[in-house]
């Protein structure tokens, strides 16, 4: 087709989750909770990081940052989910779409690579308990968490900038509640199996090498605990483990599902039912689970709540 007789799309339009009045009321309702949820528990996990020194440790200082990943990407989703629930016509920009889906991958990306950098954190910890002060220093720690946000800056320009290169002269409705990539590039005036080939390969090459890192964290962890003679020793070390773990299982198992098993024709219907979980509510399950699963951090919650009755009745 010549590219001068083309009308190139300017705007998409959502289909959204559903079209029935009762069921918007009862999504929006269920979104602002877990939207409102997801930024008192994760600003809430940062501020109680920074104002209590006894966490500011690198475990904790990585965890901070987990908590601004999540507010950043469920921002990148969220507000914009919901104003478009009651909306008939769901209408992003061809730059609102590509910013969105430029800081949402950004945010993913960084987050799984967060986490296996925090698994790192836990083999220094347990299997040098010795020498973790001298190398978890400053320095490395803030290589550990700028490593994460430059591979998603980097996995962001690279899935980003061959996704909006191509032509989009119409349809230009989107099979989701949000831009994301499987659903965009299905909407191209072009072949998009180089595009979806990149997508296959970079993502399980970035899941690949950021699971590695973990797995090969763990192995060494487990290896250790196990020659741990008192029972107590181990739970108390596998303890320190558990949050982290039930944290990766979910993100990476949902990740997995979406974007590197094979596509079928029905799987945009189910990645939309799916990308709701990650989305919306592993943000806010990430500082419930450090919280609910974590000594130390339960403790400074209620150093804060004491110290803040002392001052009022002072």
């Amino acid at each position: 087709m010549d590219v001068k007789n083309q009308t190139f799309v300017i705007e998409f339009f959502f289909m959204g989750l559903t079209n029935h009045f009762q069921h918007q009321v009862a999504l929006f309702l269920m979104f602002l909770f877990v939207y409102l949820a997801t930024l008192l528990g994760n600003l809430g996990m940062i501020t109680i990081i920074w104002i209590d020194s006894r966490l500011h440790t690198p475990m904790y200082f990585f965890l901070s940052h987990l908590s601004f990943v999540d507010v950043c990407s469920s921002s990148a989703i969220g507000p914009k989910m919901l104003t478009d629930i009651f909306v008939e016509k769901k209408a992003i920009s061809f730059f609102g779409c590509a910013a969105q889906i430029s800081f949402f991958g950004q945010f993913v990306v960084t987050e799984c690579f967060l986490l296996a950098s925090m698994a790192y954190d836990r083999y220094i910890a347990i299997c040098k308990p010795l020498l973790y002060t001298l190398i978890m220093s400053q320095r490395l720690c803030m290589q550990l968490v700028a490593g994460p946000y430059a591979v998603g800056l980097i996995s962001t320009i690279t899935h980003s900038t061959f996704t909006f290169r191509l032509p989009y002269c119409g349809p230009n409705i989107i099979n989701h509640f949000f831009c994301d990539l499987l659903p965009v590039l299905s909407l191209a005036c072009a072949d998009t199996q180089v595009n979806k080939f990149l997508l296959f390969i970079l993502s399980g090459a970035l899941g690949v090498l950021s699971g590695m890192i973990i797995l090969i964290s763990y192995v060494h962890i487990v290896i250790t605990v196990l020659r741990i003679r008192s029972a107590d020793g181990r739970c108390k070390a596998f303890s320190t483990c558990s949050s982290h773990l039930t944290a990766v299982c979910i993100l990476y198992g949902t990740l997995f599902f979406i974007y590197v098993r094979p596509g079928s024709s029905f799987s945009l219907d189910i990645n939309k039912v799916v990308s709701v979980f990650y989305t919306a509510v592993i943000p806010m399950l990430n500082p419930l689970i450090y919280s609910l699963r974590n000594k130390e951090v339960k403790d400074s919650f209620r150093r804060t709540f004491e110290r803040k009755k002392f001052l009022v009745r002072g």
